[in-house]
């Protein structure tokens, strides 16, 4: 996530590195569900202790937990709290802040996801799974009219539109319209559950062998499913349609089957280190970086933001313009799991 929302430049980007404009998936739009599904895998450990604790416990950290994300979240949509206009900061209305965002959708998930998983086994949490994948196809295809997939008509779109003002959502797309939206978080609280019942499933296959085939053609028929669902609802990210649920899900089985392949099977694991340290503080860094990066654009070198004056100067007067991105994205990259490696080394786990 770090490295796709950090180009040098968002109009030189590698075709991997963007989203699929509306319809259609790319290596990019795996990122995001990947991040619930561990959310849901990392829930099938924590629960075991949690399941202990007596329902009112439940609710408050579960719900203290949710809120603290989503404040996190509203925070970064309002930070830094000015902007600049020719020349002068100015203070930004708090009341225009984006509500919807990448954190604010990862604590809606957990929470609901959360409670699923609480008070049902895993046979009922797949058939809640089924059943929020198909009833919300119906809301789409109900209150779309005659073109329910597309970016004007689409439900999402309308739901958001009874919660919030205009200057409250995103509009990267043209027109107030948030890929974040309350009504399509629905369906991506699965990807919570799908990673809850294959991190649950990991823990209970006691043959590593049998477990890494059995993951792997699940996730093929996932994908061949969403394939063929595809032909009657489009896999889109920005509306986080039931078959893009089913699609990220097969991809990230199949992935979690390879690394245990590797991992624990052939115990080829050196290379792996690198990442722990992101493992170790993965929402910390994650809004460090958000904060760096908006930070950045509030320091001027002359007419310039630091970030343009660095990127222009370190990057772009020596590389071609897309190699110039993607190298600036890779070293901001590097730069964070330098404060993450530090973090780790010194034992400081910053925890929600």
């Amino acid at each position: 996530m770090i490295l796709v929302n950090n180009p040098g430049s968002w109009a030189t980007i590698y075709a991997p590195f963007k989203h699929a404009p509306w319809h259609g998936f790319t290596l990019t739009d795996l990122v995001f569900p990947t991040f619930l599904f561990v959310v849901g895998n990392a829930m099938s450990f924590s629960f075991k202790k949690m399941s202990l604790w007596s329902t009112s416990k439940f609710f408050t950290k579960t719900f203290k937990r949710a809120a603290i994300i989503f404040l996190i979240g509203l925070a970064i949509s309002y930070y830094p709290f000015v902007r600049r206009i020719e020349g002068n900061f100015i203070l930004k209305n708090i009341l225009d802040i984006r509500i919807m965002g990448v954190l604010q959708r990862i604590a809606i998930c957990y929470l609901l996801a959360a409670i699923a998983i609480r008070f049902l086994n895993k046979k009922w949490l797949v058939f809640l799974s089924i059943f929020i994948l198909l009833f919300y196809w119906f809301l789409l295809l109900f209150f779309g009219g005659s073109d329910p997939y597309s970016l004007e008509a689409n439900a999402a779109l309308k739901f958001d539109q009874l919660l919030f003002n205009e200057e409250n959502v995103y509009h990267g797309y043209g027109i107030p319209f948030d890929p974040e939206g309350l009504l399509s978080c629905l369906p991506a609280v699965v990807n919570v559950i799908f990673g809850y019942l294959a991190g649950v499933f990991i823990q209970q296959t006691k043959n590593k062998k049998n477990l890494v085939i059995q993951l792997f053609l699940c996730g093929l028929a996932m994908i061949a499913l969403a394939l063929v669902w595809d032909l009657y609802l489009p896999i889109n990210k920005p509306i986080w349609t039931s078959t893009y649920v089913v699609l990220s899900t097969g991809w990230d089985l199949i992935i979690l089957s390879i690394l245990i392949g590797v991992l624990e099977i052939a115990r080829i694991k050196s290379w792996s280190r690198f990442f722990e340290p992101f493992g170790k503080n993965p929402l910390f860094i994650f809004v460090l970086s958000g904060v760096v990066v908006l930070t950045m654009g509030l320091i001027f070198i002359g007419d310039t933001s630091l970030k343009s004056w660095i990127y222009q100067n370190l990057f772009l007067s020596w590389l071609s313009p897309y190699n110039a991105s993607f190298l600036y994205a890779l070293l901001f990259l590097v730069f964070m799991w330098l404060i993450a490696y530090i973090l780790d080394k010194k034992k400081i786990y910053i925890k929600v």
